[in-house]
């Protein structure tokens, strides 16, 4: 968390707000935030200049300012994007301040966010896989990862340097809706399974774009209201419920380390 669907939610909601608005302030709570330059070169270089647009690579979210610097955010597990909030609280990591007023205030109770003000951003998602909702990202795009990786399938749909922006939840809603247990090797899969992995993908995800998002832990978006798309989780942290297709109880696997919720009836391991 957040997942490509938060990230692309929160981009999506601060653009009208910051798009062609100047940085006049930025205040840095916690030095760690920032991962390449010392605070009061950040700040510096930093102070008055334009956002000329907000894109999303991966779980990333890229400022794109006038200077041809971009400003990277990565909120990691726990980090939020706040506008004007009614009280800055003590999980505040910085705040930055806008020619229009609006304030921005990333909070983070795990510490684990990052900032990044570098020239050229592939210096910091150059290494990511392909975007699964770019058009480019076709079935057989998918079946020339897959067939490189003698893997679980679910630990190939969250490995960023194969698939950008997929994270532990999506994975498992996206492996249910192809009845595709997370254990099945990701170099096994047919070239039909593969193609119904990829519908489900795109599904899943537009899905949970429109629906802003899941709020299942701390992500809320940019305004303090929350996202809606845990209601629709078939299998994601329903552990020991009832599966919705066939009443089997739904469990939960660890997948190189990630804790997988599944349907062991709609998921056969072969």
């Amino acid at each position: 968390m957040p997942e490509l669907p938060e990230v692309e939610t929160i981009k999506n909601e601060l653009s009208p707000w910051l798009r062609g608005q100047n940085f006049t302030q930025a205040i840095i709570f916690d030095p760690k935030i920032i991962l390449n330059a010392p605070v009061k070169e950040f700040c510096h270089q930093l102070i008055m200049q334009k956002v000329e647009k907000i894109d999303r690579r991966g779980k990333y979210l890229i400022f794109n300012l006038t200077s041809k610097q971009v400003l990277i955010m990565h909120l990691r597990m726990t980090g939020v994007l706040l506008v004007n909030p009614k009280r800055i609280d003590s999980y505040a990591r910085a705040a930055f301040n806008f020619s229009n007023g609006i304030q921005v205030v990333f909070s983070d109770r795990r510490r684990l966010g990052i900032l990044y003000l570098v020239r050229n951003a592939d210096t910091v998602v150059g290494k990511l896989g392909p975007e699964p909702l770019d058009k480019t990202f076709t079935p057989n795009t998918l079946a020339k990862i897959l067939k490189r990786h003698h893997i679980p399938i679910k630990a190939a749909l969250i490995d960023q340097n194969l698939i950008a922006g997929i994270g532990n939840m999506y994975a498992d809603e996206i492996l249910f809706a192809a009845r595709i247990s997370p254990l099945r090797k990701a170099d096994a899969l047919s070239l039909q399974e593969i193609q119904i992995l990829h519908h489900c993908t795109c599904e899943i995800l537009w899905s949970a774009i429109a629906d802003k998002g899941a709020s299942v832990d701390t992500y809320t978006r940019p305004s303090g209201h929350l996202g809606t798309a845990q209601f629709n989780f078939k299998v994601a942290h329903r552990y020991g419920e009832i599966c919705t297709i066939c009443s089997t109880p739904l469990q939960r696997v660890s997948v190189r380390g990630r804790g997988s919720y599944f349907c062991p009836h709609c998921q056969p391991p072969t």
